[in-house]
């Protein structure tokens, strides 16, 4: 089975930065990319997404401003740099790479990456 592979999370202090890499299969070069989150005892939430080609990408409004998202497709990564964290940004963060307008179940996804953020 496809499966994305994560990396580079962590803790850190309020305000400090990490940045997550997302290491994808070669199948999903021609899939947007994106990143969701999911905080304890809350649903899964989109975060950042970054079309096929790179050209474009969205962001939720919690996040646009503060994280940016990257893709090397030479390499077949996807990056989120994440600046200025906040508690509220505490959690498991999932990569996914998706064909249709939003990742389904039924999409390529990573096992997850735990992001704590201390205040």
């Amino acid at each position: 089975q496809v499966q994305l592979v994560e990396s580079g999370g962590g803790l850190v202090q309020a305000g400090g930065s990490l940045r997550l890499s997302c290491a994808a299969p070669e199948i999903a070069s021609k899939y947007a990319m994106g990143w969701l989150r999911q905080a304890p005892g809350k649903e899964r939430e989109f975060t950042a997404a970054i079309s096929w080609s790179g050209r474009s990408t969205y962001y939720s409004d919690s996040v646009e401003g503060r994280f940016t998202i990257s893709r090397d497709g030479a390499k077949n990564m996807v990056y989120l740099q994440m600046n200025n964290l906040k508690p509220e940004d505490t959690a498991v963060y999932y990569c996914a790479a998706y064909s249709g307008d939003y990742p389904s179940d039924n999409d390529y996804w990573g096992q997850g990456t735990q992001v704590t953020v201390s205040s």
